[in-house]
């Protein structure tokens, strides 16, 4: 079965699309690109949470994003000489827009508007069925760390870095039911913030001229979300433009910031697997993040008994892993199995996720 996988993150970097195909437990990746968000777009997805009284933006919005989304699978298959008509289905995640794990959750890029145009049966609102059933509705990316990562020999850790890092933990010759998974706290949002019309600290290159201030990293470093136990999720409604503005008010360098920032990411990240993963001999990373040099060094100098290493070794793109997964997700939904792991979300019991527009 061919699926094309479709995730637009909480980073905004744009609309990433993985074509998979899947054969029993064979999966391989045909295709894949990222589509920027055209910046108006980006920029409304970024100022829904100041109009929450506008639902006809809101509403007009998600139609939009139905038709970047479908426009992006197709010009996937074009550029990759797929014949669009050999797509069987399509996962699509969406756009988070909100959400309170355990509470309640929205994505949004209307499933019915990417059907109409492309012809083609769609898989969306994966994280609804998980919350009903008691879940934190994230992470659900672990379920295919599992498949795709876990080894009956070493202690591994699945570590994507979005805007939000989380860690999927595999310890050896695990079941399902032993994998554990949760939010670490900021992957490249709060960088990206600083860099205003930049976007991103391309490479680390200015975390890496700036100095990380110690009085400020530790006064971060307190807050409570990092010493409670999983299952947690985390979004832009903990790190968005409230928290970035603690950095700007202590009037630092830029590089400074942008240092500190990225030891935030770094020391979250590693501090978390150490505590809840002792012994992991491997951290497979992917996400943007891998991209960034001075992050990658941190989290190894943080973590010198673990082999730092990307999904690329393993035949994963690492820019591609989340739409791969949501095409594994989706193939899990037409076939009527369930897709979450309780021991990741804390829902009370493994559920078929998301609903399908035909």
């Amino acid at each position: 079965m061919r699926i094309a996988g479709v995730m637009s993150g909480t980073s905004l970097d744009g609309i990433d699309v993985a074509v998979v195909d899947i054969a029993g437990r064979r999966i391989q990746t045909v295709a894949h690109s990222t589509t920027p968000y055209p910046a108006a777009t980006r920029q409304r997805i970024l100022d829904i949470p100041l109009a929450v009284s506008a639902a006809g933006d809101l509403s007009r919005l998600n139609f939009e994003l139905g038709e970047l989304y479908a426009k992006a699978v197709s010009s996937t298959c074009k550029r990759a000489n797929l014949p669009l008509e050999s797509v069987d289905l399509i996962g699509c995640h969406g756009q988070t827009i909100h959400h309170e794990g355990g509470s309640n959750t929205l994505q949004i890029g209307e499933s019915s508007v990417i059907a109409e145009r492309l012809g083609i049966p769609v898989v969306s609102d994966f994280r609804t069925r998980d919350i009903a059933a008691g879940g934190q509705g994230a992470p659900l990316v672990p379920f295919v760390d599992f498949l795709l990562f876990a080894s009956r020999r070493w202690n591994r850790v699945a570590l994507n870095i979005g805007g939000i890092a989380n860690i999927t933990i595999l310890p050896r010759a695990a079941t399902s039911s032993q994998v554990i998974a949760f939010d670490t706290g900021p992957g490249n949002m709060v960088i990206d913030q600083l860099m205003g019309a930049k976007r991103f600290d391309r490479n680390g290159a200015i975390a890496a001229r700036g100095h990380v201030n110690r009085p400020l990293l530790a006064s971060l470093l307190r807050d409570t979300y990092y010493k409670s136990r999983p299952p947690k999720t985390a979004g832009r409604e903990q790190y968005g433009a409230h928290f970035a503005e603690r950095f700007l008010a202590t009037k630092l360098p830029h590089e400074d910031l942008i240092a500190t920032a990225t030891a935030l990411t770094a020391a979250t990240i590693a501090a978390s697997v150490t505590r809840f993963a002792p012994g992991t001999r491997e951290v497979i990373a992917a996400g943007g993040g891998t991209h960034n040099r001075q992050l990658m060094a941190q989290i190894a100098a943080f973590l010198p008994k673990s082999r730092i290493t990307t999904t690329a070794e393993f035949g994963i793109d690492p820019d591609a892993k989340e739409a791969i997964a949501f095409a594994i997700l989706a193939h899990r939904t037409w076939q009527r199995r369930t897709g979450n792991l309780p021991s990741a979300t804390g829902a009370r019991r493994a559920v078929i996720l998301g609903k399908i527009t035909y």
